[in-house]
């Protein structure tokens, strides 16, 4: 979380200035600012705009015809003010469109050519940015890179600081994988502050897998996503009935032998066939 500039630093050193770029993102009106925004504009004491918008909810995805619909309080106060009336039916027209440019969270594009060859491009004080989004993007087939910011990483860091600090010499690597303490907490749910094992969902997955190897950690992040998922019960029986697992060939058993003959990894899958 800290460095995460570095890393785009160097890339960008590594493959040329040219050859590396941000990606711009538009923020749009949402309902309660498209009714601040219409109504300054229009003229309206922000007491009143601001009455207005704070009647919507602040679900996500809660747009103004939504909330037409399901609160009532606002909808009372459409039907029955004038000024709002007209505020609210201009804030619907505006509601959606882009209000501002920021940059994307975490990707990156790199290019074999300079990146101006393929999409235009914008300056800001700190950036050079896209001026396509990431869906415009992926769909030219131009290599995006997430660089996530992540403050585990950090903590772990951290960490490894402090125990440096107090006469225990160690880093990272030094660390084993195959600590059989760590895995009886993880398998009796224990999960609380470990990263992508912390929701409840996981934790369970977990606790019947009864992980015996970093292997299964891997796998089950894998696993647990919209898709893998209905190949959870699947894995979690063959590991615990390892007799059991059956391969369309032999062939397939160097493959998968180690993903309890479940095809878990898709990309790693395709590569060894080829």
């Amino acid at each position: 979380m800290e460095r995460r500039s570095e890393v785009i630093e160097y890339v960008a050193k590594k493959y040329g200035v040219d050859h590396v770029a941000q990606i711009i993102t538009f923020d749009t009106m949402l309902a309660r600012s498209a009714i601040r925004d219409a109504g300054r504009v229009m003229g309206i004491p922000y007491a009143v705009c601001d009455k207005t918008a704070k009647l919507i909810s602040s679900e996500p995805n809660t747009t103004i015809e939504k909330a037409l619909e399901k609160e009532e309080e606002f909808k009372k106060l459409y039907d029955s003010d004038q000024t709002v009336h007209q505020l609210v039916d201009m804030a619907q027209k505006i509601e959606g469109m882009p209000r501002n440019t920021s940059v994307h969270a975490a990707g990156i594009i790199i290019t074999n050519e300079p990146v101006s060859d393929f999409v235009p491009l914008r300056t800001t004080k700190d950036f050079i940015t896209t001026q396509y989004t990431t869906a415009v993007l992926e769909s030219l087939g131009i290599l995006k890179i997430d660089f996530l910011a992540l403050r585990n990483l950090t903590i772990i860091n951290n960490c490894i600081k402090r125990i440096n600090e107090n006469g225990k010499k160690t880093d990272i690597n030094s660390i084993p994988t195959d600590d059989k303490k760590v895995y009886e907490m993880l398998s009796n749910g224990n999960t609380m502050g470990v990263f992508q094992f912390e929701s409840k969902g996981i934790s369970s997955l977990v606790m019947k897998l009864r992980p015996g190897s970093i292997e299964d950690l891997t796998a089950a992040i894998a696993l647990y996503r919209p898709g893998p998922m209905e190949s959870i019960p699947q894995y979690i029986f063959n590991k615990h009935n390892p007799e059991k697992i059956t391969y369309e060939t032999p062939l397939l058993k160097e493959i998968l032998d180690v993903t309890y003959g479940c095809i878990v990894y898709q990309g790693a899958t395709c590569s060894r066939f080829k």
